[in-house]
């Protein structure tokens, strides 16, 4: 009885040991595929001035104020941006003041806004959207809003 526990032991301790060595070949040689994922860079976030505007409502007594953040491709497409910014303001001043109060109040409204803010930031750049163009793709990821008020 004492044999046979000693050679199941003997077994199992060769089993592992064969297994470890098999693994320590695999790695040393390479011989498990490894997944690379290639490091992508952090976006830049590039904030805005708030941004305060009429809005086109009749009797002209609705207003809106709007903090934009741009999500960028890197810190290099923010330093483009900047270069632009006073066009790119004026541009967004413009969108913004075309809009009425129940356009901004929806969330449909607003989506729409920042399509239109990233097509304005896109043509400054001398890079016109193209529809169905993955935003990874381009310098403009994003539009974010960090505060939307309309009164």
């Amino acid at each position: 009885m004492g044999a046979l526990v000693l050679a199941v032991a003997l077994a199992a301790a060769g089993t592992l040991w064969w297994i470890a060595r098999q693994r320590s070949l695999s790695l040393d040689d390479g011989g498990i595929e490894q997944t690379s994922v290639a490091p992508r860079t952090p976006p830049a976030f590039l904030p805005m001035e708030n941004l305060v505007v009429n809005l086109a409502d009749t009797g002209g007594d609705r207003y809106a104020q709007v903090g934009i953040t741009l999500e960028l491709a890197d810190a290099k497409v923010a330093e483009t941006v900047k270069a632009y910014m006073p066009h790119i303001r004026s541009s967004v001043l413009l969108l913004l003041s075309q809009r009425t109060t129940s356009e901004l109040l929806s969330r449909e409204g607003k989506d729409r806004l920042a399509r239109d803010v990233r097509e304005e930031v896109l043509g400054a750049l001398g890079q016109p959207s193209r529809a169905g163009a993955s935003a990874d793709q381009s310098p403009v990821h994003a539009v974010l809003f960090s505060s939307f008020i309309v009164q």
